[in-house]
């Protein structure tokens, strides 16, 4: 059995870490409970999408080898862009898919169009606007840009992105994914990208936490009235 003078370090010992880290633990919970309570689809925005688009179909095309390219073809999509098909080549190019013209960005008018077919029919667009670069942080990192971006009059600050160069629809934002995005960051403990595991910060806190919670074993086996009962016994 420890001495009286080495139970009181274990406990101090206990009492801070457990200040030390009760906040982020706080939030472990918090953010634990967020996403265990919650459904991913509507996360995602799924609630405001049309699921059931169909991407239109196209005829009378030019074959894509006719296409006046500086490189082969690796890779090529269809886009539909107002009723209008564009090969979409090598992750570089939009090219009209019945006259072989490249197309370098698309219009607002055209980022509407394509918003309006991912997007449910009862959803009011309030404003759109460009963006050619965006923060570590904001809600559209790490997609491709430039883009549009599509506000949408709701209770929930509803936002579609379309990419400029590619005229894909890239993503839903709204209220309930930047809480996520908001807790997943605290529970990650990655302030910058989110998704980083192997943080330093998150590596301390984990171990902090351990020792916090061993700490906490110890400090009970040491109080504990049974264990020195135990303890007096075996010495007998």
């Amino acid at each position: 059995m420890v001495n009286r003078h080495t139970a009181l370090k274990i406990r101090k010992v206990h009492r801070y870490l457990g200040l030390f880290l009760g906040i982020q633990f706080l939030m472990w919970t918090i953010s634990g409970m967020y996403f265990s309570w919650t459904n991913i689809d509507d996360i995602h925005g799924d609630q405001f999408r049309n699921m059931d688009y169909v991407p239109k179909a196209f005829d009378n095309l030019i074959s894509p080898s006719l296409i006046k390219s500086n490189e082969d073809i690796r890779e090529i999509e269809i886009r539909d862009i107002n009723n209008e098909p564009y090969y979409w080549i090598n992750n570089e190019q939009l090219y009209n898919a019945r006259t072989g013209e490249a197309k370098k960005t698309i219009s607002e008018e055209e980022a509407l169009y394509i918003a309006k077919n991912q997007m449910k029919e009862n959803l009011k667009v309030s404003n759109i606007q460009k963006i050619n670069e965006v923060g570590d942080h904001h809600e559209y990192r790490e997609k491709l840009l430039p883009a549009y971006v599509i506000s949408y009059d709701t209770d929930e600050a509803l936002k579609a992105y379309v990419s400029v160069t590619d005229a894909k629809f890239q993503t839903v934002r709204h209220r309930a994914w930047r809480w996520f995005d908001f807790l997943w960051m605290t529970h990650t403990m990655d302030y910058e990208g989110r998704d980083n595991f192997n943080t330093i910060v998150l590596r301390v806190f984990s171990l902090l936490g351990l020792i916090t919670v061993l700490s906490g074993f110890l400090l009970w086996y040491t109080s504990s009235p049974t264990i020195r009962k135990i303890n007096k016994r075996t010495k007998k």
